[in-house]
């Protein structure tokens, strides 16, 4: 299915798209060489989908794949031509070509790198293009197209027209990205560049990859280099998963945990302590993002160790640590461990760092919203304004963390009741996320899911729906498969058809999403507790009241476990197994 609203962006991609149509229909004789760039494979996968239908039947359309070992575009078209009789006749067709982005910028122990073999043959074959009288549509990434007019000028001044197409996502490293690891690069033609240099589209990751793995072959695996190489390759992917770059969320997700377990091996062989706790700390994280809670606390737990042992307790990286630990206990229902960690944290950060600073920003958030999850709204709501209006002043109000406060604040208004000053806070981080991160994004997602709720508190049940769906196809495709954002947008959809009294549908997802909250957070979690008590709605309201007796005692027990007998949960799954035993009582 096309993706729409990435052709609509700021309409710059529809106009790019607009052109490229008007330059193939303008001239159906001669060559018409068009350059077309994109960096998302699977946006550009479907623009050439969409001009291939458009076009048809007064063109035919073709697709050429480079070769990589010999990436010649003359090669490649003459195979093509050979295959087909109807473009032998030099009748009216268009060639998409691709297959440039996989090719290597750097030469990699090689005379000529695989960017450099195609610019190559582009500069000294141009004449020989002409000998294809069509429509031509070469695709490249920005990265390509930035070497390619300074290394194939010729070629590049036959060109009937450049098309940009942007995207968030990216195969290209920025040069600042790799201003750490700079000496990597002695042994290459990239000795002399300024890896500082203002280049958004420096280096293709794949060649950094490549380099790492050679220098693996050539000096070992227990090099000391490579220590340093691994963890800045975990931080450049952990990077572009928070600002949307990925081209693929899971796949580059699992890369930055590959790379950091490997630094950490490393590290902890060669004594490289410091570094070992930060980590430590990155492997934790990303952890803890994939609702891997078990494996996350003891790496947070030796990270604080390691920092306390070797930094002292007053240091904003032992805050960190404090902070970092503090989350895991809140997201595993550990709330008052939680709280005291984070209090502490907060209180160092001030000390250390003043009033006004982002990591001061991020424990108020954290503080606020450990406290929005108790129930204690009252003492979260001004710890929200507080940070709000610190990152307004750092950050401005184009910023992701201050869409995150934005996010955070509008849940506090819905759990209040206060919906239409929900709305609008919600709204506001939706559009934020999307323009920092793009669409195919696990915070994206939850921001959908949130207004979702909104909706859905006002019986506003068809925008609900539209919004729960929305956001689990983005978590289905980003996340792993069993993960507590997606168990919370199940849950949620499920809790929507049993308002509807859609029990069927509601039944499956509820079920669904209990299995994973056991599986995910264990038997003694609020979140379990909730998917019990909603289970158990529908069991009641479908008059099996056995089941829903047996569901209510196994969440009030959990409740009463977590946060005490008077706590409001407590409180409405007690009034719940009081009303299924009138109800029973009288069938």
């Amino acid at each position: 299915m096309f993706n729409e609203e990435l052709l609509d962006d700021e309409g710059e991609n529809q106009d790019a798209y607009d052109d490229l149509i008007v330059s193939i229909e303008a001239q159906t004789q001669g060559l018409n060489l068009l350059i077309a760039v994109c960096d998302d494979p699977n946006f550009r996968d479907e623009i050439i989908t969409r001009y291939e239908t458009e076009l048809q039947p007064n063109f035919r359309v073709y697709r050429v794949i480079l070769a990589r070992h010999e990436p010649s575009l003359k090669a490649a078209l003459n195979q093509l031509v050979e295959q087909e009789e109807y473009l032998r006749q030099r009748q009216p067709a268009v060639i998409t070509v691709t297959g440039a982005e996989q090719l290597y910028f750097l030469r990699l122990g090689k005379e000529q790198s695989e960017q450099e073999k195609f610019f190559g043959y582009l500069q000294w074959t141009r004449e020989g293009l002409r000998d294809f009288p069509f429509a031509i549509v070469l695709w490249v990434t920005n990265q390509i197209l930035i070497n390619l007019m300074k290394k194939a000028p010729d070629f590049w001044s036959w060109r009937n027209g450049v098309f940009r197409f942007a995207s968030k996502k990216t195969n290209a490293i920025a040069g600042k990205e790799l201003e750490p690891i700079r000496f990597v690069f002695r042994d290459t033609e990239l000795a002399s560049t300024d890896t500082n240099e203002n280049n958004t589209f420096f280096l293709p990751i794949q060649d950094l990859q490549k380099l790492i793995e050679n220098i693996e072959q050539e000096r070992g695996t227990k090099d000391p280099t490579l220590a340093t190489l691994y963890s800045r390759l975990g931080d450049i992917y952990r990077s572009r998963l928070e600002r949307g770059e990925s081209q693929n969320y899971q796949e580059e997700q699992e890369l930055a945990i590959k790379y950091w377990r490997q630094a950490i091996e490393l590290q902890n062989e060669l004594g490289l302590q410091i570094d070992l706790a930060t980590n430590f700390n990155n492997l934790a994280g990303l952890y803890r993002a994939t609702g891997r809670y078990s494996e996350a606390e003891p790496l947070y737990q030796q990270a604080l160790q390691l920092r306390k042992r070797l930094l002292g307790e007053n240091h904003p990286a032992y805050a960190t640590s404090l902070n970092n630990l503090a989350g895991i206990y809140k997201s595993t229902g550990q709330y008052g461990k939680a709280e005291l960690l984070y209090q502490q944290a907060l209180e160092l950060r001030k000390r250390l760092l003043g009033e006004n600073h982002a990591d001061v920003v991020a424990s108020l958030n954290n503080l606020a919203l450990l406290y929005d999850e108790q129930g204690r709204y009252d003492e979260a709501e001004p710890l929200y304004l507080r940070s709000l209006e610190i990152a307004k002043s750092l950050l401005g109000e184009n910023h992701p963390s201050f869409a995150l406060i934005l996010n955070n604040l509008a849940l506090l208004y819905y759990h209040q009741g206060r919906y239409s000053e929900a709305e609008p806070l919600s709204q506001q981080a939706i559009e934020l996320d999307k323009q920092f991160l793009g669409e195919e994004n696990p915070d994206v997602a939850t921001d959908l899911h949130n207004l979702g709720l909104i909706y859905r508190a006002q019986g506003r049940y068809n925008e609900a729906e539209s919004l729960f769906l929305q956001s689990l196809e983005v978590k289905q495709r980003v996340l792993q498969k069993a993960h507590p954002l997606l168990a919370d947008t199940i849950y949620a959809l499920g809790y929507l058809y049993r308002e509807q009294g859609r029990y069927d549908e509601a039944e499956v997802l509820c079920i669904k999403a209990l299995e994973l909250d056991k599986l995910l957070l264990g038997e003694n979690h609020p979140n379990v507790a909730e998917s019990l008590n909603n289970l158990a709605e529908i069991y009641r309201a479908t008059g099996r009241y056995i089941e829903a007796e047996s569901l209510y005692l196994e969440a009030l027990g959990i409740c009463e476990r977590v946060w005490g007998v008077e706590h409001v949960r407590c409180v409405a799954v007690r009034e719940n197994l009081e009303k299924v035993g009138v109800e029973m009582g009288g069938s």
